[in-house]
């Protein structure tokens, strides 16, 4: 956690659309780690579009379908090999880095030691390089960074941190060591806090991968078994919109953010919630089979992100509601299983 769109169901944003119109001399030579994951493949379509296909470099540690070796440069990267990294960085000529590689919340709890490995070590090397380099970071956060100690409605930007998964651990850790790069080195660092992200792919077992999944079963079977309690609130948003705030944050001058780490919100629903816009285009029946291991972690979450900060700093403002993105969510999926 492939589609994009506007509110009113036209396609892509300009921000997304657009070629490169920045003031800078060229488009920016970017490397995407963990690219073939729900936001990698996405990104590297719209940066390529907008920077061109060779400026935009793909890496992953599995083997990529053909589809994507003939979309632009695609690498093995291996995150917690440096050396290898840092080869692909200085043949590529990279000017920065978008770092996607990452075990998620209901994964990472089932193998700790590999998600602090990937999660905090692949991290370190990735923050080094990029200084060492000069290069600009982002590194997607996420509403696992809040813990039951947090206001969850609405959670500022800056608040209590006390998560209770390695996720959420690691990506505090990730906030925390950003901030000091750029304070103590004058690294360009830069993050959002992610809520679900919606698209048409594949869950890869996040807690918020029900609203993926429900509408792969209402097209396919008409039931969905939800594991989240039907009044669990989380905040989500849908693909497109989460691909607009990566390329506006990164193109945004440096000078015009008053933090590193932004909450970004798009909307907020109940699994109740969804299941019933769902039902107003196809017939659908949701039990509630709850796990304790993925409720006892939504049950930590925000409800809504404040995200004041992101609208004022740099512009923020998300197309995508509950009622707009479900009809062309169907669409999507229906044309994913069709593939």
């Amino acid at each position: 956690m492939l589609a994009l769109t506007r509110k009113l169901v036209t396609e892509p944003v300009c921000v997304q659309s657009c070629r490169f119109l920045s003031s800078e001399k060229s488009p920016p030579r970017t490397l995407i780690t963990g690219s073939l994951g729900q936001l990698g493949l996405t990104l590297a379509k719209e940066m390529r579009s907008r920077y061109g296909t060779e400026r935009v470099v793909c890496t992953d540690i599995r083997k990529p379908p053909k589809s994507v070796l003939q979309s632009g440069p695609y690498r093995y990267a291996n995150i917690l090999n440096k050396n290898g990294l840092e080869e692909i960085l200085v043949e590529h000529r990279i000017d920065q880095v978008v770092h996607f590689s990452a075990l998620l919340s209901a994964i990472g709890e089932q193998n700790v030691a590999l998600a602090l490995n990937v999660n905090i070590e692949g991290f370190h090397n990735i923050i080094d390089l990029c200084n060492t380099h000069e290069l600009k970071l982002f590194c997607p956060s996420t509403i696992g960074a809040f813990g039951p100690e947090t206001p969850r409605n609405p959670t500022p930007d800056v608040t209590v941190q006390k998560p209770k998964t390695i996720y959420g651990v690691s990506k505090v850790y990730m906030e925390r060591l950003g901030e000091y790069y750029n304070h103590r080195y004058g690294l360009d660092f830069r993050s959002c806090r992610f809520p679900g992200i919606i698209s048409a792919t594949t869950p890869g077992g996040g807690t918020t991968d029900y609203a993926i999944q429900i509408f792969y079963d209402a097209i396919e079977t008409g039931r969905h078994d939800c594991f989240l309690a039907p009044d669990t609130r989380l905040p989500m948003m849908y693909i497109s919109d989460c691909m607009q705030s990566v390329i506006q944050m990164m193109e945004v001058p440096s000078d015009r953010l008053s933090l590193r780490t932004y909450n970004i919100n798009g909307f907020s629903f109940t699994p109740a919630e969804i299941a019933r816009e769902i039902q107003k285009h196809v017939p659908l029946t949701v039990d509630y089979k709850v796990d304790p291991l993925r409720q006892g972690i939504a049950n930590t979450w925000p409800e809504v992100l404040d995200d004041t900060n992101a609208r004022r700093d740099w512009g923020w403002d998300p197309q995508f509601s509950l009622e707009t993105m479900v009809p062309y969510m169907l669409d999507k999926v229906r044309k994913q299983i069709e593939h």
